[in-house]
């Protein structure tokens, strides 16, 4: 249950964020995407601020559930951000869900369900070769950046999508690293986990993520960028941790089939919420 509560308030803080920053981001001079001079003009807005205050609460009670969970039990759990996004959205614009709207929140939920009940996610021992580690870990970063060369080329309805899938890749690769950083912790102690590379890592992952976030919020509306980051983050973050945390789900044909299915509904809620009338520049 705390895991639970832990990861839901997360997803809560986080998709408030989101919504904040992009109402900022898209005020932002144009010549601005994809440079660190975007940051500095963003800090001197107040809403973007604020949504960054929520971020970085999100971010702590994400940690917090890593901590007390496995990656393939909370990374599905925070895909349920959009949600919230979507009711502040709503706020914003006066839109209501509608059929659409309703339609994506149950997916979320019903698909959160579905993978957690079939796979039964549980943790594991990390695999003794660190090839399987290095091969995950270069996999992710050089998807990553491969989207963002191939974003810098494309229009930018396009480039706002390829720049948060970017960055999802990199938040679901920073939520495993998290949480071999306090398995690590709980073992050797805050001396022996400040004289490795990983929680270096993970903030260079943060800023480069948020600068990649920002310019995504500030070349298209949020219909575009949201649900590709919501979405590319948990599978991901699920990834990564069967691949070198040792994380362990249930692999008979039944489980997979329902942990599939569970992932399948995710996604189709997230894009159906990302494209709704609700989300701030939808048609």
């Amino acid at each position: 249950m705390t895991v639970f509560l832990l990861a839901i308030g997360a997803a809560c803080c986080l998709g408030l964020g989101f919504v904040l920053q992009q109402h900022a981001a898209q005020r932002a001079p144009r010549d601005d995407l994809l440079h660190w001079r975007l940051l500095l003009d963003l800090m001197r807005m107040p809403d973007w601020l604020l949504g960054i205050a929520f971020m970085i609460g999100g971010q702590v009670l994400s940690a917090l559930a890593l901590d007390h969970g496995e990656v393939s039990l909370v990374e599905p759990l925070l895909a349920t951000s959009l949600v919230f996004a979507m009711l502040l959205a709503r706020v914003l614009t006066g839109q209501s869900l509608g059929r659409s709207g309703w339609g994506g929140v149950v997916l979320i939920a019903v698909g959160v369900t579905a993978f957690i009940v079939s796979g039964r996610p549980q943790g594991g021992e990390p695999p003794e070769s660190q090839l399987r580690y290095w091969l995950v870990f270069g996999i992710v970063a050089g998807l990553a950046l491969i989207l963002v060369s191939a974003a810098r080329r494309m229009p930018l309805l396009e480039e706002a999508t390829l720049l948060a899938l970017a960055a999802g890749l990199l938040y679901g690769l920073q939520d495993a690293l998290t949480r071999s950083v306090f398995e690590k912790l709980d073992v050797d102690g805050l001396t022996a986990v400040l004289a490795t590379w990983q929680p270096y890592t993970i903030l260079a992952i943060g800023v480069v993520g948020l600068l990649l976030v920002q310019s995504a919020f500030e070349a298209a509306p949020l219909r575009m960028s949201l649900p590709a980051l919501t979405a590319a983050q948990p599978l991901t973050g699920i990834a990564c941790a069967v691949g070198f945390l040792g994380d362990q789900v249930r692999v008979t044909p039944a489980a997979l089939a329902g942990q599939a299915a569970g992932l399948l509904a995710i996604v189709i809620g997230v894009v159906l919420i990302g494209r709704h009338p609700a989300m701030p520049g939808s048609s």
